[in-house]
């Protein structure tokens, strides 16, 4: 497999990675196991975001999914955003930077995204969209919905967690979380926002107390129910029958979704996977493969 690293500088100065795949020839029609015959994808770039303490390189999720894209003719930037593997280090325009998921304000998702998408269209022309796993496609939609003239053809959200400080504190697991979060608003009111936290709620992770404030506060910034609606693109949502089930990121996401109005809106739930979809992999791809084909 022939692979670019590439890199672009944000527009607040961060130095990011990624890796551009090319689809080697035309795509040639195959019968979708959905049934049917495949149509054009109205898309020529997908930029895939990583979730929490990810990157652009190890996830083998996404490379089943790159798979189908370059078969189909469609070129896959997969992507570093600031929030990449645990704690990293970066390049930035004043100086080296510490940065990764311990550190990351989700805000700045948007610089990340806004650069990508520029490189994405210089390359392959306007047609370009967004696939994002768990925290990444959370990171897609809050981006868009934030600043829309970023424009996309559409956005494939793949387990985006509701990061709902109400939905958390009702859970089973509320007076765990509750508690973190308490110890975490109490370093940030000491003047000590940077203290780094293990914590096991709603995913185990090292994040900075100011981190985790920002990430699961009582404004519910970053809860992708509260902004949906804004994104005025085509949306697709999958979801791990499994991890609705059993975690309380994912618990009733699809019942909101569904009284969301939403001109373009679809939302899938795929048997017997979890979060990484270890299992019902090759659904998701076809799932994605049908959505793309069926945009006009």
């Amino acid at each position: 497999m022939q692979v670019e690293l590439v890199q672009t500088t944000t527009r607040d100065g961060v130095r990011l990675d990624g890796m551009l795949q090319r689809p080697p020839l035309p795509p040639h029609p195959q019968p979708l196991s959905l049934g049917g015959e495949r149509g054009e994808w109205k898309v020529d770039g997908l930029c895939f975001v990583h979730g929490t303490g990810g990157n652009f390189y190890g996830s083998t999720l996404f490379d089943a999914i790159a798979a189908r894209c370059l078969e189909r003719g469609c070129a896959v930037l997969r992507v570093n955003t600031r929030g990449h593997d645990g704690i990293s280090n970066a390049v930035t325009a004043r100086g080296a930077r510490r940065i990764g998921a311990a550190y990351e304000a989700v805000d700045d998702c948007r610089h990340d995204i806004a650069a990508w998408l520029t490189f994405l269209r210089e390359l392959v022309g306007p047609r370009v969209g967004l696939l994002g796993h768990s925290l990444g496609a959370g990171k897609c939609l809050y981006a868009l919905a934030h600043e829309p003239e970023m424009a996309v053809e559409g956005i494939i959200a793949i387990s985006p967690p509701r990061l709902s400080y109400e939905w958390f504190c009702m859970s089973a697991d509320g007076p765990l979380f509750l508690e973190t979060y308490q110890k975490a608003e109490a370093f940030v009111q000491a003047g000590q926002p940077a203290t780094l936290m293990e914590v096991k709620l709603p995913l185990p992770m090292v994040i900075t107390a100011a981190g985790y404030v920002e990430k699961y506060g009582p404004d519910e910034r970053f809860n992708f129910l509260r902004f949906v609606s804004r994104v005025r693109c085509p949306l697709l949502f999958t979801f791990g029958a499994l991890e609705v089930a059993s975690n309380m990121a994912f618990q009733g996401s699809t019942d909101e979704l569904a009284m969301i109005k939403h001109p373009a809106l679809q939302y899938v739930t795929v048997a017997e996977a979890d979060h990484f979809y270890s299992k019902g992999r090759d659904t998701l791809v076809s799932e994605v493969d049908f959505w793309l084909a069926s945009q006009k």
